[in-house]
């Protein structure tokens, strides 16, 4: 399914507006991105669950055409208030939440702030930021996607990072989709993302959910971006909550899995009794 059959929407909130794609009816499936992503990269999702769900994802502030937060370095809490904004403006009032790398910090942060909005939360390869390492690594960390970003232009940085999002059995046509997506990412938007990512602690948000909350984490196994060590680190937090691995796939398991993904999230919902 091509990104162009989908026609990308603006929610108006006050003097900012989020860009967004959206399909289907029913209760709201809501999709967070990573870094070097955006709306367009759920696209099969959106296809694929709009026959039970109102399936919308966001471009996070500062990508597409969505707005930049008026802080230069932000933090999780300035993303989960842009996002409460953006849902209320939709006339959403509780969501599965999906969170795809920093995608899965931003919905960490909203679904431990606001447990109330949250019909149940899926964290996929998941970045758990940067707050936990000390000073120095972390400045080395944000300067070297800053300075990537300065140099090589969005373009560049795509072609350099893009095909590490991805395992060994991608196709040709999912490399060039994850470049081209990457590639259209505004470097202000990206330093301001980058900025948040320092700061965040993914498993520590983790940490303070509630007990009774659905809570799933999906990860793939060939993922060197956000290793499956990683993720397992982060689960430890929230040890009742299922763990499901998508064999042979990098970073961006939703894109390259997508049929496995898909019938992950639709199975967790079903289960909840939710669809």
């Amino acid at each position: 399914m091509d990104a162009e059959a989908f026609t990308s929407k603006q929610a108006r909130l006050g003097g900012a507006e989020i860009s967004y794609l959206e399909r289907g009816a029913g209760q709201a499936l809501v999709l967070l991105h990573g870094i070097g992503s955006g709306a367009r990269s759920w696209r099969n999702q959106l296809a694929a669950l709009s026959d039970h769900f109102r399936v919308i994802a966001w471009d996070a502030p500062g990508y597409g055409r969505s707005t930049p937060l008026a802080k230069s370095a932000p933090d999780a809490a300035d993303y989960a208030a842009a996002l409460a904004a953006f849902l209320a403006a939709l006339g959403v009032a509780r969501c599965h939440l999906v969170g795809h790398s920093l995608g899965a910090l931003i919905a960490a942060r909203f679904a431990a702030e606001r447990p109330g909005l949250i019909l149940s939360l899926t964290l996929a390869s998941v970045a758990r930021g940067h707050a936990h390492l000390p000073a120095e690594e972390r400045e080395r960390l944000l300067q070297g996607r800053l300075a990537d970003v300065a140099s090589l232009g969005s373009r560049g940085m795509a072609e350099k990072r893009g095909p590490r999002l991805l395992g060994p059995d991608a196709t040709a046509a999912m490399r060039q989709s994850v470049i081209e997506t990457m590639a259209a990412v505004d470097p202000p938007g990206y330093g301001q993302a980058a900025r948040m990512l320092s700061q965040g602690d993914a498993k520590a948000d983790v940490a303070r959910l509630p007990a009774a909350m659905p809570v799933q984490f999906v990860w793939a196994d060939a993922d060197v971006i956000t290793t499956p060590a990683a993720n397992r680190a982060i689960a430890a937090a929230r040890p009742q909550a299922p763990v499901q691995i998508i064999a042979s796939a990098g970073h961006a398991l939703y894109l390259e899995k997508p049929d496995e993904f898909n019938a992950i999230l639709r199975r967790f919902v079903v289960s909840l009794g939710a669809a």
